[in-house]
């Protein structure tokens, strides 16, 4: 049995986290950590929890939490990680990042988008968590850097095709849309329901943190740089991410050869799910599952095809893949806790 941590068990990511492993088969939650809601237990804070689990939260000292876990789950915002990570590892705890901390083999990249890193070493070791990509690279991973949830949708959709030379790494635009959870739990004007509701609008338009993630996968996918148009949307849900990608055709390349490159690569993979011709990703067929689901479509009158992808902002985008991601760790079934 796997005792795990989770440190930040209260914003979205870290209560999901909770709600997944509580029923994990092979993993008991050993200690969970709130500065803002030490001494409750966590149903207190989510009643949905009730009977689920009824850990309490505490605060994170290093020397009593690392005495109880073999893996560390860090839900806290991008910053802090970086400045606990180091330490965890001393003591044995490997670790699964779900901030942006270890996502960037590039530290000048995540510099320039978040601020200065203060454990730059580990970002050349720590592996960039995209499960069905990066599975064997994973399994001896002391560090995974948890992707972002628009990376996920975008990267399982494109980087097979690209790596095959099936679409041209020039001129490609994602067009993507997520329900408002995926703004946090903290309070912001933009999320609440009376703005939220009813309402479907763009934002960071001139640039959103989540690109230079996103160009820095698909450019060592290529073998060269990649830049991408990429515009997230918010869209009066609760949770649920969907983007839309417009990308062309290689010369001589089709759908069905497309369609043949993302079968092959994702075959065995059980969270990636190729609609059949005809039929499009729903965020409604993604909800509270480990689910990516992708369509495809294209145009012979420009060369132009379109790639739709879909999954939860909180489970695939989130909390699910970092528990995939630590059952490739620990050598358990990719599904276990997920399914």
């Amino acid at each position: 049995m796997i005792k795990a941590g989770i440190i930040g068990a209260t914003g979205y990511t870290g209560a999901e986290l909770v709600r997944m492993l509580s029923t994990h088969p092979d993993v008991e939650l050993t200690v969970i950590t709130s500065r803002q809601y030490e001494g409750q237990k966590i149903s207190d804070v989510y009643p949905a929890l009730t009977g689920r689990s009824d850990l309490v939260c505490e605060a994170f000292e290093p020397d009593t939490f690392c005495e109880r876990v073999d893996i560390a789950f860090t839900a806290l915002p991008h910053k802090i990680p970086m400045g606990i990570v180091p330490d965890l590892l001393d003591r044995g705890v490997r670790v699964v990042d779900l901030s942006a901390d270890f996502r960037f083999r590039n530290v000048a990249a995540y510099e320039a988008w978040y601020q200065p890193h203060t454990a730059p070493e580990l970002s050349e070791t720590a592996v960039y968590g995209l499960c069905e990509l990066n599975h064997e690279a994973i399994k001896g991973a002391q560090v995974v850097g948890n992707p972002g949830c628009y990376p996920t949708t975008i990267l399982l959709a494109l980087v097979p095709l690209l790596k095959a030379g099936i679409i041209e790494a020039e001129g490609i635009i994602s067009d993507s849309k997520s329900g408002v959870s995926g703004a946090g739990r903290g309070l912001s004007l933009g999320a609440h329901f009376c703005e939220a509701n009813e309402s479907f609008k763009p934002y960071k338009v001139d640039g959103h943190r989540h690109r230079p993630e996103i160009e820095e996968v698909l450019s060592l996918a290529h073998g060269s740089d990649v830049e991408v148009t990429f515009i997230p949307h918010l869209i009066p849900a609760t949770r649920g991410m969907l983007s839309t990608i417009y990308c062309t055709l290689a010369e001589g390349k089709s759908e069905a050869d497309a369609r043949a490159v993302l079968a092959s690569t994702y075959a065995g993979r059980p969270f990636v799910r190729l609609r059949e011709a005809g039929k499009m990703p729903d965020i409604l067929h993604v909800q509270y599952t480990n689910f990516c689901d992708i369509g495809l479509s294209s145009d012979s009158r420009n060369g132009r095809m379109v790639v739709v992808s879909a999954i939860d902002n909180l489970v695939k985008g989130a909390s699910g893949q970092a528990i995939q991601n630590m059952n490739i760790m620990a050598g358990l079934d990719e599904r276990a806790g997920l399914l």
